[in-house]
């Protein structure tokens, strides 16, 4: 049996799809979160034993008809795959809206239930539906549900109802026939009438006991927060709250439980291998894969507290409103108003950050939001944040703030380059979304956000991040004859005459070194590999052990063995945050960009950004901090000059293009 769970957007759907099936999907507060299907089966319990039942997610939407993809991905499903019953999720706090939907689902010939959820909330506000006349006027079942409740939530009657209706005949209560679909006036004709037999349904079975007219504490407050102007500097402040927990208070405070564990497993195999074990399998075994991936995993519990309180701040309402906040911005700068979704969403990780650009119509703005998400901080750039906060800056929380601001200002910027290369500026986006009320956050759904992104983390670190430091050790080990290098002689191995013509380049940023050449190449299959090969290469075990490299002067003993200035450090950690981004990420930015044009077009992009903002950062900061610029200013402005001509071109083109355009439409 399979049943297909339909609603609007931020109706609760994606949270009872998760409390039905007992999976974790992502649940956010906007429309796009949910860009495909997605299967799990019925929980026993629910099921009443029964193993075949598959309850499917789709997409939410407002309507049956094919305006976004989302839309579409739902209406194919429907009328396709045909379920056996649907399960229509409405907001209760919003029954008008979300009833249209409700009427058309109801003209398929399929048996549909009503979740009527989030019913605590209307509960708290007084407002009171009669669940009965509702049934009646709709001519099918109506179940009270509270997706986010463990108890007397409504789902097990939900289910035992589904199991009954299956295979029955529901008669639609309204039925918009279209003589001629291409015909707009009839189909807006038919959307009348539908919208005429919601309000009269509405004002049956709704009782209010607030009036609609006074401003209410959620509007006040939106008046604050979501304010044009005041809602950037809250941003801020919110997101230094954030990383103040996450990085220089609790963060730090587990991570030296955390590492305690690290080191005591490092010492128990250093003391079962003994001395008579092959120098390079002990180096494999203590640097490369205890020390490597220890130096990764170490990280952790700074990234699951910032992660904690993301999904603390998603889950309140507040997340949206920064969309809200931001839609303005970004609308002018050339992007959708939808470009939002996927750039919150990247904070998480870029490759749904990416899959979630398919969501705007415009393959322009399309591809100009895939190659730009990856410039926010996703949870693999954080261990990469952490360590240089740590380590240069006393793990001042404004470093990790200062990066998601760069990201945004990376976006807009870029976006305003991009509208001028494709010579398209008059594309208007509209983004509709309704706010989601306040409420306090759930502890339970938090930690369950916490913990399957914080199991991501670890299984990266497991496969592919073990692998890699792996390999790097062996490079490290080895020269090209595959005889042993000597201590002392490391720039005569594997890896060092391959990250040397690299680090060439990389000098007019800070970090000429080829060790810091190869962590920052090791960083795009993925960026905690940066940490990782820092920590091999440099043959450093921990870290973040308060004790062992203390904090002095606003450095320490891992920073003596870099040889990093705190500028060039800073550099170092912008170049590895806003260049390409990772071979999962690319891989996602080729699926949706759908053009080798544009997508080789974006990786040079985003290596150029990466490059320029480095060079900015290191010479212009040595400048200030020492009166003159740094190592070979003139060599790597000579660089940046190039790069940004090619830009220069290319925005000229489009600036020919889009005068061409203009010409055309006069």
């Amino acid at each position: 049996m399979k049943i297909a769970l339909a609603g609007n957007p931020n109706s609760g759907k994606t949270t009872l799809f998760n409390a039905i099936t007992g999976r974790i999907e992502r649940v956010g507060n906007w429309p796009g979160v949910t860009i495909e299907k997605k299967e799990g089966p019925v929980k026993k319990n629910l099921a009443g034993g029964k193993t075949n039942i598959v309850v499917v997610d789709l997409p939410g939407t407002y309507s049956m008809s094919p305006f976004t993809q989302e839309e579409d991905i739902t209406r194919s499903f429907i009328k396709y795959e045909k379920p056996d019953v649907i399960i229509n999720i409405v907001d209760a706090t919003n029954l008008s809206r979300s009833l249209f939907f409700t009427t058309q689902l109801l003209e398929l010939g399929i048996p549909v239930i009503v979740a009527l959820n989030k019913s605590d909330l209307n509960r708290k506000k007084g407002t009171v539906i009669n669940v009965q006349a509702l049934s009646e006027r709709l001519k099918c079942p109506v179940i009270e549900t509270i997706a986010t409740s463990g108890r007397n939530n409504g789902l097990k009657e939900l289910i035992s109802t589904a199991l009954k209706i299956r295979g029955t005949k529901q008669e639609a209560p309204f039925v918009g026939k279209v003589a001629n679909s291409n015909d707009k006036s009839e189909i807006e004709a038919v959307d009348r009438q539908r919208f005429e037999f919601v309000k009269s349904v509405v004002s049956e079975v709704e009782i209010k006991k607030h009036d609609d007219n006074r401003l209410s504490r959620q509007d006040a407050a939106d008046r604050i927060i979501a304010h044009r102007w005041l809602g950037i500097p809250i941003f801020a402040v919110v997101m230094w709250g954030v990383f103040s927990i996450s990085q220089a208070y609790l963060g730090p405070f587990l991570a030296d439980i955390f590492v305690g564990w690290i080191d005591a497993f490092h010492a128990w195999v250093e003391g079962i291998l003994g001395e008579g074990v092959s120098p390079v399998l002990r180096s494999i075994l203590l640097d490369g894969i205890i020390g490597g991936v220890g130096a990764v995993v170490g990280f952790l519990p700074l990234i699951m507290v910032l992660f904690f309180l993301l999904a603390l701040l998603e889950d309140c309402g507040y997340m949206a409103r920064v969309a809200v906040v931001m839609d303005r911005f970004l609308k002018k700068v050339g992007l959708s108003g939808k470009s939002i979704i996927p750039i919150i969403i990247g904070t998480g990780c870029a490759v749904p950050g990416v899959m979630a650009t398919r969501t705007i119509k415009n393959d322009r703005q399309r591809r100009t939001t895939a190659m730009l998400t990856p410039f926010m901080p996703c949870g693999a750039k954080l261990p990469v944040i952490a360590l240089f906060s740590g380590v240069f800056f006393n793990d001042s929380p404004w470093v990790g703030t200062l990066m998601y601001f760069v990201a945004v200002a990376l976006i807009i910027a870029g976006a305003l380059i991009i509208v001028r290369i494709t010579g398209e500026r008059n594309a208007k986006t509209y983004f509709i979304m309704e706010l989601p009320e306040y409420r306090f956050p759930s502890l339970k759904r938090a930690a369950i956000s916490m913990l399957s992104r914080g199991k991501a983390f670890i299984i990266r670190a497991g496969t592919i991040i073990l692998l890699c430091n792996v390999v790097v050790n062996l490079m490290q080990s080895f020269d090209w004859s595959l005889h042993v290098v000597e201590e002392g002689a490391e720039n005569t191995s594997i890896l060092a005459s391959i990250a040397s013509p690299f680090a060439v380049l990389l000098i007019p940023l800070g970090f000429g070194a080829w060790q810091l050449a190869a962590a920052a190449i090791t960083g795009f299959i993925a960026k905690e590999n940066v940490v990782g090969t820092l920590a091999v290469v440099y043959s450093i075990t921990n870290f973040i052990d308060t004790e062992e490299f203390e904090l002095v002067g606003g450095a320490t003993n891992v920073a003596g063995v870099m040889g990093l200035t705190s500028v060039a450090a800073l550099a170092y950690l912008m170049f590895n945050l806003f260049t390409t981004p990772c071979f999962a990420a690319i891989g996602a930015m080729r699926a949706e960009m759908e053009n080798k044009k544009w997508f080789w077009g974006g990786i040079a992009f985003q290596l150029c950004i990466g490059y320029t903002v480095a060079f900015i950062t290191y010479q212009f900061g040595t400048l200030f901090t020492t009166g003159a610029f740094g190592t070979a200013f003139l060599p790597g402005l000579a660089v940046v000059i190039i790069m940004m001509s090619v830009i220069a071109y290319f925005a000229g083109k489009g600036e020919q293009k889009a005068a061409v355009k203009a010409t055309l439409r006069a």
